[in-house]
Parts: C-alpha cells; sequence; structure tokens
C-alpha cells in the first residue's frame, strides 16, 4: 500500500481553510468582501492560493456554500428529529452560531441572482432529505420551507429565539408532531 501524499494532504487543508476563511469573510462582511485577497488574508495562506484552487469568485463562492451544506447536514445528523431537539438546532444557529447561520444564508439568498450558484444552494435540500430518510416528499418540503423560515425570523429578531420558544411550531412542522 502507498503511502499518503503528503502534498494532497496539504493542498486539502489549505483547501478547507480557504473555504472556512471564505465564510469567515462572508460572515462579518458580506459577500461584496468577498476577494481572493481577502480570503487568502483570513486564511493565512499566500495571496495566490486562492485562485490556485478556485479560479474564479463564483468557484470560491459555489465550492464555500456546497462545503456548508454537507457541514450543516453532518452535524444535522447528529440531532434526534424530535421536536424539541430540532428547536435547539434552530436556536443555537440563531444564538451561539448566528454569525455562520447569517453568513450561510447570505449564501444560499445569493442563489437566487446567481444562476450557477443554483445547484450548490439547493444541495442542502437533497442532504437533508437524507437525513430525514424516507418520507413523504411533500411534507419534507413543508417542514424545511418552515425551518428556513424559523431561522430568518430568528436571523432578524432583536434577540434569539430560546427553544422552548420555537418547539411549539417545530412540533406544527414535523410530520407527526
Amino acid at each position: 500500500m502507498r503511502a499518503p501524499d503528503g502534498r494532497r494532504a496539504r493542498g486539502d487543508r489549505r483547501r478547507q481553510a480557504i473555504l472556512e476563511a471564505t465564510l469567515r469573510v462572508v460572515e462579518r462582511d458580506g459577500v461584496a468582501g468577498v476577494s481572493h485577497r481577502s480570503v487568502a488574508r483570513e486564511a493565512g495562506v499566500p495571496p495566490t492560493s486562492p485562485t490556485y484552487y478556485y479560479a474564479t469568485l463564483d468557484d470560491l463562492l459555489i465550492a464555500t456554500l456546497t462545503w456548508s451544506a454537507d457541514q450543516m447536514a453532518t452535524s444535522f445528523r447528529s440531532v434526534d428529529l424530535t421536536p424539541a431537539a430540532v428547536a435547539r438546532f434552530i436556536a443555537d444557529a440563531a444564538g451561539a452560531h448566528r454569525g455562520r447561520t447569517l453568513a450561510e444564508y447570505e449564501l444560499y439568498l445569493l442563489a437566487a441572482r446567481r444562476p450557477e450558484l443554483r445547484p450548490a444552494a439547493r444541495r442542502w435540500i437533497s442532504l437533508m432529505a437524507d437525513v430525514a430518510g424516507p418520507c413523504d416528499p411533500v411534507a419534507l418540503r413543508a417542514l424545511l420551507a418552515g425551518l428556513d423560515g424559523l431561522l430568518i425570523q430568528a436571523l432578524i429578531a432583536d434577540f434569539p429565539p430560546m427553544a422552548q420558544d420555537l418547539e411549539p411550531v417545530v412540533s406544527l412542522l414535523m410530520p407527526g408532531g
């Protein structure tokens, strides 16, 4: 068996650092603040690194949105699919992780104006369907739309909602809730 290629591992770590930095730039400065240079500075990598891995800003934004959807689905996999647990997940996303959630939604909404981002934005819907398992597709779509609405309302609230405030709404949205 061949030893892992150190260059490949370093490249994977650098790509990961660039994607994480892109999300931090969006969180801090909005999508308008994203440039190859600002991301390189945020990631602590040479200024040419982002363009080496992502030739255009759209490539970088698509990769960040895809990575972010994968991360969200991975974290949601650990959530018990009960109204109380889903409400806690939303409260945490709008509270402790508000900045990241805001950055993810900003990228998500950018896809409405930029067709090249739409497949990456839709990816999280298919990932969430995988997490939910076999269920009524209409009920799943209603649940995801409701959760999106709750998250957006939570992001514009003066204070993040508490899980116990969200649980009755989540109960109504969840199939069998």
